[in-house]
Parts: C-alpha cells; structure tokens; sequence
C-alpha cells in the first residue's frame, strides 16, 4: 500500500506535458500562431490612388504571413500607403488580420473590395496602438488614429448577414 502511494504521484508528474507555443489571444477568443515568410503576391501597391488604371505591384511590403486554420496575418509597414492587398477566403470561419506597423498618419481609410455582391464579409474590429479595439463595422472604415504605432484590422464574416462567406476579395488602404 506504501508503494501505491509512492507510485501514483510519480505517474501523474510523468505524464504531465507542456506544449510551449507563440499563441495570440485576441480578445474575440481567435487563437493564432505567427509565423515569418515573406510574400509578394498578395500585395499591390497604388502610386496613385485616384486612378485605378495604376496599380503595381510592389517588393513585398508584406513581412509575414500565417496560414493557421482559419486565421490569415499579414503586416505592413506603415509608409507603405495606399495599397491593395488581395486575399481569398476558402472556409466558412476565415479571419484576416492586417497589422499596419508603424502607422503615423491622424485618420485611416479602409475598404473592402468584392466582385462578389452577396459576399459576407466586413471589418469585424480595428485595434489602436493603445490596445483599445472597437467594432463591428462595414465594408468601409474611417476612423481617427490618436497616437501613432502599430493599428490591427481584423476582417471576416459579418454573423449578422446572410450570403457567400467563401471567395476572392481586396482591402484597400490609404
């Protein structure tokens, strides 16, 4: 009977596992991992914002890039404005987030672009370099930045709506 007592506890530590990961907590309960590869692709870059004929694309503004399950994390640097950046959503649950690093500018303007008219898809949230985070919104934002660093909008279905929840769109941002 000693022996149980002695063996039990031993058995219980020895099983014990910790993962150790770089896990997120975003405050609407998403939980992803960041990971660094660089990707061109995806990002076009508008020399001039007015004409829509202009667009290039550009090295790489993009500095990572996840792909976790359902969570898609691109950052950019802050100079690098006014840009279009292309995404596809392939399941029911995508989410994108678009981390604007060093953003100095006093309002910020978003828009999400869609071929797709009954496309289910809005600015769920914007987080403020002071951590504050507001939201929902719709396929556009204005929104006045107080101070400067980095600004996070978050994109994704609107649970509100109906429609497509699946397919190809853009995210203008000046």
């Amino acid at each position: 009977m000693k022996k149980l007592l002695f063996i039990i506890p031993i058995i219980l530590f020895s099983c014990k596992k910790e993962v150790k990961s770089t896990e997120i907590k975003m405050p609407d309960s998403v939980s992803v991992k960041e990971k660094s590869e660089n990707r061109a692709d995806s990002v076009i870059k508008k020399e001039d914002a007015k004409s829509a004929d202009t667009i290039a694309e550009v090295n790489s503004p993009v500095t990572a890039e996840e792909k976790n399950g359902r969570v898609i994390i691109k950052t950019v640097e802050g100079n690098h404005f006014p840009i279009l950046i292309q995404e596809e959503f392939t399941k029911d649950h995508d989410k994108l987030i678009l981390k604007i690093s060093g953003y100095s500018k006093p309002q910020l303007n978003a828009k999400i672009l869609t071929k797709q008219n009954d496309f289910n898809i809005r600015f769920n949230q914007i987080k403020l370099p002071d951590g504050k985070m507001d939201g929902p919104f719709g396929r556009e934002i204005t929104y006045d930045i107080p101070e400067k660093g980095e600004v996070w909008l978050i994109i994704g279905k609107n649970n509100m709506a109906d429609g497509q929840i699946t397919g190809t769109f853009s995210v203008k941002v000046e």
